[in-house]
């Protein structure tokens, strides 16, 4: 029996040549798996949009590419839409429009968004209606935004639990700025 089984693993034993091949591929694929580790922890990750808070820029099931790496240059600025850490649950990722920059006041008056009591002219802000819910949009209140602080609404306010509801998102929440819905491919389009 143990004859048997030398003679086994002696023909399925690998070769100094085989096994310089099978080395290559498996440094090749620990590399492959660092260099998607970093690019995803600082450079661009995937989401899934989950909800239909974004409609009709992004629906639910849409999956974008987030760029994680321009904040760290810049700020985040009105109109782009964001990815951030929820401030109430810093472990969920929310994705929202970015519609007040601290410090400036922010008002929703007749679905209109005013900074600073003047109406934004912020091409993707201004087609949208927004709506006066939450402790943080009532109807004739103006809200003082902090410093280095931001108001995200979503694109579909009717429908959207965001600044309005639970208050204004730091900047050290900030994951990334959307980019492009790659899937489904019908969708497929940069995001602005």
């Amino acid at each position: 029996m143990y004859s048997k089984i030398k003679t086994i693993v002696k023909r399925y034993a690998l070769n100094p040549k085989t096994k310089a091949v099978f080395k290559e591929y498996a440094e090749s694929l620990l590399i492959a798996l660092v260099l998607a580790m970093i690019i995803r922890t600082f450079v661009i990750q995937a989401f899934k949009i989950p909800t239909g808070s974004m409609n009709p820029t992004l629906i639910a099931g849409d999956r974008i590419l987030v760029n994680k790496f321009i904040y760290r240059f810049r700020k985040p600025e009105r109109g782009e839409i964001v990815v951030f850490k929820y401030p109430q649950n810093p472990k969920l990722p929310y994705i929202k429009r970015l519609v007040g920059v601290g410090p400036e006041n922010i008002e929703i008056r007749d679905g209109r968004i005013l900074i600073n009591e003047e109406e934004t002219n912020n091409q993707h802000i201004t087609p949208r209606f927004y709506y006066n819910r939450g402790d943080y949009a009532q109807a004739g209140q103006t809200i003082d935004i902090p410093e280095d602080n931001f108001f995200v609404l979503g694109d579909n306010s009717g429908n959207s639990k965001d600044s309005r509801y639970w208050g204004f998102v730091p900047r050290k929440n900030f994951l990334g700025k959307a980019l492009l819905i790659y899937w489904p491919l019908n969708r497929l389009r940069l995001l602005k």
